[in-house]
């Protein structure tokens, strides 16, 4: 593959026209995420059918019944806060609203032990069940709750002010080909080499969107954000390194 020709666009550079897009749709990924956490609720009602001789599908073996329908709650439960998550970093929430932006962030966890919590308290004081069955079942309740909450538990929540943050000054430099609709903060992404035009173009976003360019490449996002993340890192350690070094002067 031949290499690019990066060249300035023309005009004066100007900021983004308002709030950045990224590629990607929340909405869709919001909707799948709650089909899912369905789901996962939907089980956790079958296993308490189950513990209390609702169902006859597994009469001969209630461990085994209640065991598959906790796995398939943790499925659902988990995959439906990955689709949260992803929508969250698309279009996060205002840390202006410090209840919501709690509240979106924290969702699949709290969805997650409302998929559990009951069916556990249920378990612990079924008295339809042995005391196997009982100890057993109660185990792999907690367990799969604990495993789809820490998965639910998103440790590097993205706010709007956030991500405008990394995007709002006119001196960053991205980069788009005539072609699409889509502009790169990476020279080297990959889906921008794949294009077949044989110049890249920089400027700023606002050039960017006066060119037709609508969205930020959802691979270029994802690397801002990790680079951030250990921006940030390493300025906190920074700061840490400087405090335990800084003694009192003595008197």
């Amino acid at each position: 593959m031949t290499e690019k020709k990066i060249v300035k666009a023309e005009g004066e550079r100007k900021p983004a026209s308002g709030p950045v897009k990224v590629e990607g749709n929340p909405k869709l990924l919001r909707i799948g995420a709650a089909v899912c956490w369905g789901l996962a609720i939907v089980a956790e009602i079958l296993c308490i059918c189950i513990i209390g001789d609702k169902i006859g599908w597994f009469e001969t073996n209630k461990l085994a019944g209640i065991i598959v329908t906790l796995v398939v709650d943790m499925l659902f439960a988990i995959g439906g806060s990955i689709l949260w998550k992803k929508a969250n970093h698309i279009d996060p929430a205002s840390e202006a609203n410090k209840t919501k932006f709690w509240l979106w962030n924290n969702l699949g966890v709290i969805i997650t032990v409302i998929a559990f919590a009951p069916a556990i308290i249920i378990l612990l004081c079924s008295k339809n069940l042995d005391k196997k069955t009982k100890s057993i079942g109660s185990v792999v309740a907690i367990i799969a709750m604990a495993i789809a909450g820490l998965s639910s538990y998103d440790f590097n929540p993205v706010s709007q002010e956030q991500q405008q943050e990394m995007y709002n000054d006119t001196d960053v430099d991205v980069y788009w080909v005539k072609t699409g609709e889509k502009y790169h903060t990476h020279s080297d992404c990959q889906h921008l080499n794949a294009s077949t035009q044989e110049e890249i173009i920089c400027g700023s976003i606002g050039q960017a969107e006066e060119a037709g360019k609508k969205e930020l490449c959802k691979t270029c996002y994802k690397r801002d954000l990790k680079e951030k993340q250990i921006t940030d890192v390493q300025a906190e350690k920074a700061v840490e390194t400087t405090t335990e070094t800084e003694t009192p002067m003595a008197e």
